[in-house]
């Protein structure tokens, strides 16, 4: 699977109330936490990111509570990819149980600027920034966290693999 993407990019230490802030929790639709998606890092985020793009940032990526309001909205706002030097550990859990494809690459995060367009394949690692030319390697993503991709995350995932009649 290989797409391409215009990128957003933000700083270090992004934490999940500027992700979707608290006063939106009370949401469970997610196009309408879509609506609020970055806003408080970015006000004219959620009107300007368009399906496919691709969010960039430094490290700490989803630091704070452990909402997973936050990939949520990333994911129903149209972002196919978050790219990051690191990752808050609970973020980085919600996102693939969400189905939220994010993957750490501090050499990708220096070599992109915002706007930059990205190709991402992510089954061989290769991170291309198309606008310079530049490429970049990531890490492998283990089997089973492909798998929850795959199958939109983590209750996707255990509904797929669940075995008709079964209760448990």
């Amino acid at each position: 699977m290989t797409f391409k993407g215009r990128t957003w990019k933000f700083g270090d230490d992004i934490n999940t109330d500027e992700i979707i802030p608290a006063r939106y929790l009370s949401i469970t639709d997610p196009a309408r936490l879509a609506e609020h998606v970055m806003e408080d890092a970015d006000p004219g985020f959620p009107s300007k990111v368009q399906q496919g793009d691709i969010i960039v940032a430094g490290k700490n990526f989803g630091c704070g509570s452990s909402r997973e309001h936050a990939p949520v909205a990333i994911k129903a706002a149209g972002v196919a990819c978050v790219i990051a030097k690191s990752f808050a550990r609970i973020f980085f859990r919600n996102s693939f149980n969400m189905g939220l494809l994010i993957l750490e690459s501090p050499s990708a995060v220096e070599g992109t600027g915002e706007g930059d367009r990205l190709e991402i394949d992510p089954d061989n690692g290769l991170i291309r920034n198309v606008t310079t030319g530049e490429s970049f390697n990531v890490g492998a993503i283990p089997p089973f966290m492909k798998e929850l991709l795959q199958h939109g995350g983590l209750i996707a995932h255990i509904k797929k693999r669940r075995v008709p009649g079964q209760t448990r």
